[in-house]
């Protein structure tokens, strides 16, 4: 899940644009956008030719791609904002996050923007798969601006969103064409701008091969194209400016005359889509006149109060006269900041005129309605109040449209115009300042109130700022004459004529063109630049450039295309090289398609390159297997990469070489693999044949052709035929081997039964026979049968149920003889029968599997013979998928009702049980629902109860309940959780009586949890010395012991007892009465100490074995001493003990060495050594291996 903040936070801004620097946001454009888009985004920018700064942009790729890297593992598919027809703006892109949690930000000229998943919302994201597209809701101007989208810290898209204040004058129009024709869309704009975006529902459109977009020079009329109709583009077309749209649709039809090319129709006419635009391009010019006409007034006005101010300032005794030279030098210097007509380019249109002396003459055609220059004296007054304008009634002649700046090529018609609001208005054409006349090699032309300068022929010198002048008014713009690089038709038409050379042979190009200096030539193949290198030559001048590439091979051919390049522009040039050389080889596999006792058919594919010219033929040599030489080569025609060889002898093998030739020359040979001839391959069993319809005097048959053709060709099938009740099978197709896959049998006796089988026929003779199709009567087409009858259910359980049923009865004429049986179950809940049994089956009755358990169906069955399906039958009532109803009751009468349990150990209780249907099993625990550590596993024949690890709060009576529609049965379990007992506390005695004790002593500390606990005393007197349980099962802390006898010592333990066993004991203190007796006196013999030490000595030695290599081998010895000897094995005199490669034991003084696995490295003498206080000793034997 992606995460997203709410949080405003801001980017690192963007640093400002520096004069004369590229704009930073366009670097940032340009490293997100696709380079398709490159030209689109620089032209915004301003930026005509952005080749130089590709290398720069590289590098800064390359510094952004690896900065994504951190966060993301492949990013593409990256389109820009737009607005599409639905009304949302969009831009995506396709990316593979290294941390899918990672955070995604969306940022607008540096602030971040909140998003939801929710397409409802202003701002959403919508995630399919790798692909996130961002969609703006409802976009509004407020809502233009620099989007950024940044994983992490990274960013991974950048877009500038802008929405210009811009209408649509005349929207698209409905338009009709026929198949073949072009259709045109057009609109008008309130403002001029350079493109609009063309879509249709599913995307947007490009120019290209298949849509032309186009647009006027006022930038106000916009054009789509859509060539070459087809019904595939009938549909609804979007023109899309800024947030405004225009929809119309497109029809295209079949042309009943079946003419083609015809432009597609329209329902606007083109010439009112010029006049709307003329009609807006003058009202844009007259807002533009009257903005600028106010700025002049407001500033003038300014200029004459600060004159005003200034006077007052000075002298009061000052002249008026000196008033007025105030006002008049402030209002002069208001005229040197400019007259407001305008410089550069651009359509220019002002009502100011200069006289000679450089001073300004204010005309009448601004929209403050101001005086003409016979009232200039009165404007200039010395004035305390507000400035009043004064009013005029007669604005006189106004410009529609004024002049627009235009390019044109050298040696092209350049034109320039204008109109007036006067259809009598004169006026003069001015050539930078310098008057023009038609002896000036133009052509002047008015019509009415339009006045046209026409230019036929361009020269660079035509380049200038030309003026129209009329009554006072004048609009002037820039003509610039411009010498693109031009190509002469007959030059080009020879260039683009492929080159045609062999291999080896050196190919040219030449190519002679005109324009303006310098020029840049460029020379590309397949889209490479070609350098200058040792087998390549390039020339260049002013005039023409040659290519010339030496020796060429093969792989050279291409396209070759020249671009030549100056500042006006860009035009290319392309050919052709085509290198020819023989062909490659013949492709492989080869593909044997017959082989037989008198020949071999194979086949291959043509060669991979044909080497520029088609193959003519194909030169085969054959050898035989096991001789050197090769037979004479035999061609076949190249069209057929195919060959058949009839002259082989029958069991040899041989090998082929195919070579391809050319109008070049011949290929190397591909060769095959060895290919037997002669051998008898007969081809496999096909399938069984199927009956198609019988007749009593026909039977009709069909079968499929075998999987194993055996390697030639099937040139027929035999049929056969066996009568029912005889073995023999006779030969249907005695006049030969039948050619089609279907036969008529008509040798056949009405009534009779026959079985059918084929086996097919290849060039070495007659395969194995099918198996036999299923008997079939010679008889006319038979009556469907009618119902079963006394159909039951028989058994069931949960997957499956058994049917039985009676054959339904023949009556003549009606319903024939039933032959087989189909069953047939639906599922209550669905409406389909679905079929038990894909072939009839002869039994009346049938056992339906795979049911799912207490699910419930219909079931029906259908008598069938070879007329068809009869009625079905079934039941009244549907069938439950469960075996007959039981009451629940416990299988195992050995159940045992008390566990007891260590604790810490695992408790599991088995309880088997018989229930149909399936039980609701539930258990309890003291009467209360299990606690949650207790796992319940339940089956339809058992349940289990699980305690992993259990506790003494585990301890209570476990109760299990089965129940289901035949009754319920409970049964309990008592468990039990204890642990060792702990034993009880001091013991102390009392001699209260004589003859008895009481011992008395503290209870376990086990007591508390464990009510089972109780205690055992036992005792032990001098006399005896073995101990005697005294008393079990005490329940409290105290017992008396009678029967102590005088004069001897007694011993007593109390143990703690539970189901788990007895504590360890608590051990009284020694209790004696003494007797009084006379002395006894025994004279003890003095005691010898013996000393049984001995030093180490072996009692049975090693002996010399023999052992295979790979067996495992044993030996040992018995050795004696005390203290008991140390034992240490050698092999070599290397010591084994550490090693463990040998396993060494030491057992009783019984020591042994296994080697597992004996290897010829095992070979050698092994030793026993012995040592302990008293001495050492040693044992040896040599170990011999065999393989």
């Amino acid at each position: 899940m992606l995460k997203k903040t709410v949080v405003v936070t801001r980017k690192k801004k963007l640093p400002p644009k520096k004069e004369g620097e590229i704009d930073p946001k366009l670097w940032e454009l340009l490293l997100c956008a696709p380079k398709k888009d490159y030209e689109k985004i620089c032209f915004d920018f301003g930026v005509t030719d952005f080749r130089w700064m590709l290398k720069r942009l590289n590098q800064m790729k390359k510094e952004k791609e690896e900065e994504q890297a951190k966060v993301v593992e492949k990013l593409d598919n990256v389109k820009l904002i737009e607005v599409k027809p639905s009304g949302r703006a969009e831009f995506s892109l396709s990316m593979n996050l290294l941390d899918p949690n990672s955070t995604i930000n969306l940022y607008k000229d540096g602030t971040m923007v909140p998003y939801s998943y929710d397409e409802n919302s202003k701002h959403s994201l919508k995630k399919t798969g790798n692909s996130y597209v961002f969609s703006i809701k409802d976009p509004q101007p407020e809502d233009a601006g620099f989007y950024q989208v940044d994983v992490e810290e990274a960013n991974v898209l950048t877009t500038d969103f802008q929405v210009p204040a811009v209408e649509f004058i005349a929207k698209i129009k409905d338009v009709k064409a026929f198949e073949s024709q072009d259709a045109l869309f057009q609109c008008v704009l309130s403002t001029p701008l350079n493109r609009i975006t063309w879509s249709t529902e599913d995307s947007s459109l490009e120019h290209g091969d298949k849509y032309e977009i186009t647009v006027s020079e006022d930038k106000l009329i916009h054009t789509l194209r859509v060539k070459d109709c087809e019904k595939a583009d009938n549909g609804a077309y979007y023109a899309i400016a800024g947030v405004t749209s225009s929809s119309a649709s497109l029809t295209v039809e079949v042309d009943p005359d079946g003419r083609k090319g015809r432009k597609g129709n329209q329902t606007g006419d083109q010439t009112d889509l010029a006049k709307l635009a003329l009609e807006q391009q003058a009202k844009l010019q007259k807002q533009k006149d009257d903005m600028e006409a106010a700025r002049r007034a407001q500033a003038e006005k300014d200029a004459i109060e600060a004159g005003d101010r200034d006077a007052e300032a000075g002298d009061r005794g000052a002249s008026a006269g000196d008033k007025d030279a105030a006002a008049s030098k402030a209002k002069a210097a208001l005229r040197d900041k400019g007259d407001g007509s305008g410089e550069g380019s651009g359509t220019k249109t002002d009502g100011d005129k200069r006289d000679g002396e450089g001073k300004i003459k204010m005309a009448d055609g601004n929209d403050d309605n101001k005086k003409d220059d016979a009232d200039d004296k009165k404007k200039k007054r010395v004035r305390t109040g507000p400035l009043v304008s004064d009013t005029v009634t007669d604005r006189g002649v106004q410009f529609v449209s004024g002049l627009s700046d235009t390019v044109a090529n050298v040696g092209e018609r350049a034109e320039l115009s204008c109109k007036l609001s006067s259809d009598t208005s004169e006026g003069h054409w001015y050539k930078n300042g310098k008057l023009l006349t038609k002896d000036d090699g133009v052509t002047i032309i008015k019509d009415g109130a339009c006045h046209r300068l026409i230019i036929d022929c361009c020269k660079e010198e035509d380049t200038a700022v030309y003026r129209f002048e009329a009554e006072g008014r004048k609009s002037e713009a820039t003509l610039n004459i411009q010498d693109p690089p031009k190509i002469d038709p007959d030059a080009l038409g020879k260039f683009t004529k492929p080159v045609i050379i062999k291999a080896g042979d050196n190919a040219e190009w030449k190519l002679p063109f005109s324009g303006g200096v310098p020029m840049n030539i460029q020379w590309y193949k397949d889209d490479d630049e070609l350098l200058p290198a040792v087998n390549v030559k390039i020339e260049t001048s002013d005039t023409e450039s040659s290519l010339r590439l030496k020796k060429c091979q093969r792989r050279d051919s291409g396209e070759v295309k020249i671009i030549i390049k100056n500042e006006f522009s860009t035009t290319e040039a392309t050919s052709k090289l085509i290198v020819l050389d023989k062909p490659s080889p013949p492709q492989g596999p080869v593909d044997i398609t017959e082989s037989a006792v008198t020949s071999v058919e194979f086949k291959w594919k043509p060669p991979k390159d044909s080497g520029g010219s088609p193959v003519t033929n194909y030169i085969i040599e054959r050898q035989q297997v096991g001789r050197n030489k090769w037979s004479n080569p035999r061609e076949i025609p190249g069209s057929n990469p195919s060959y058949k060889d009839s002259d082989v002898e029958p069991g040899r093998r041989y090998c082929y070489r195919i070579r391809a030739r050319n109008a070049e020359g011949v290929s190397d040979y591909l060769q095959t693999a060895d290919i037997p001839a002669g051998v008898l391959r007969y081809p496999g069993s096909p399938p069984a044949p199927k009956v198609v319809s019988a007749f009593k005097d026909c039977i009709n048959l069909a079968w499929c052709a075998p999987c194993d053709t055996g390697g030639t060709r099937i040139v027929g099938y035999n049929l056969e035929k066996n009568k029912k009740g005889t073995n023999r099978w006779s030969l249907v197709n005695q006049a030969g081997p039948i050619t089609d896959t279907k036969y008529a049998v008509k040798d056949v006796i009405e009534g009779a039964a026959y079985a059918f089988r084929v086996s097919a026929v290849n060039l070495s003779g007659a395969g194995d026979p099918s198996i036999p199709c299923d008997t079939v009567t010679a008889r006319d087409p038979m009556k469907p049968p009618g119902q079963v009858t006394d159909m039951k259910l028989t058994s069931s359980n949960y997957t499956t149920f058994s049917l039985a049923w009676t054959k339904p009865k023949e009556m003549k004429g009606v319903e024939d003889e039933a032959q087989g049986y189909y069953v047939e179950i639906r599922p209550i809940e669905s409406l389909e029968w679905n079929r038990c049994n894909a072939v009839p089956i002869t039994l009346t009755s049938y056992t339906v599997l795979g049911l799912k358990a207490m699910a419930t169906y219909w079931a029906r069955v259908i008598a069938t013979n070879y007329g068809g399906d009869g009625e079905p039958q079934g039941f009244d009532n549907y069938i439950i998928a469960m075996p007959p109803p039981v009451r629940p009751k416990f299988k195992d009468r050995n159940m045992k009702s008390f566990v007891v349990v260590k604790s810490g150990n695992t408790v599991r209780l088995n309880i088997n049980f018989e229930a149909s249907p399936l039980p609701e099993i539930s258990w309890l625990k003291d009467g209360i629902p299990m606690p949650k550590h207790v796992t319940i596993t339940n089956s339809d024949k058992g349940s289990q109860l699980l305690i992993p690890t259990s506790e003494r709060s585990d301890t209570g009576i476990y109760t299990i309940t089965v129940k289901n529609l035949a009754g319920q049965e409970s049964f309990n379990v008592e468990i039990r959780v204890t642990d060792d007992p702990k034993p009880p506390g001091p013991v102390e005695l009392d001699e209260n009586i004589p003859g008895t004790v009481t011992l008395s002593w503290t209870p376990s500390p086990d007591e508390k949890m464990d009510d089972r606990l109780h205690y055992m005393v036992s005792k032990r007197d001098s006399f005896k010395r073995t101990w005697k349980t005294v008393k079990d099962n005490l329940f409290n802390y105290k017992h008396t012991v009678t029967n102590i006898l005088p004069g001897r010592e007694y011993h007593f333990r109390v143990f703690a007892k539970n189901d788990m066993g007895l504590s360890p004991p608590s051990k009284s203190p020694a209790f004696e009465t003494k007797k009084d007796k006379g002395k006894f006196k025994v004279n003890m013999q003095e005691k010898k100490s013996l000393d049984f030490r001995s030093p180490p000595s072996f009692i049975l030695p090693l002996k010399r074995r023999t052992a295979p290599q790979g067996y495992e081998c044993y030996m040992s010895c018995a050795v004696k001493g005390d203290p008991g000897p140390r034992v240490t094995w050698y092999h070599n005199n290397i010591s084994l003990n550490t090693n463990t490669n040998f396993y060494i034991t030491n057992v009783c003084g019984v020591c042994s060495l296994l080697i597992l696995k004996v290897g010829p490295r095992d070979d050698g003498e092994y030793k026993v050594v012995i040592e302990n206080q008293l001495g050492t000793a040693e044992c040896s034997m040599t170990l011999n291996t065999r393989e």
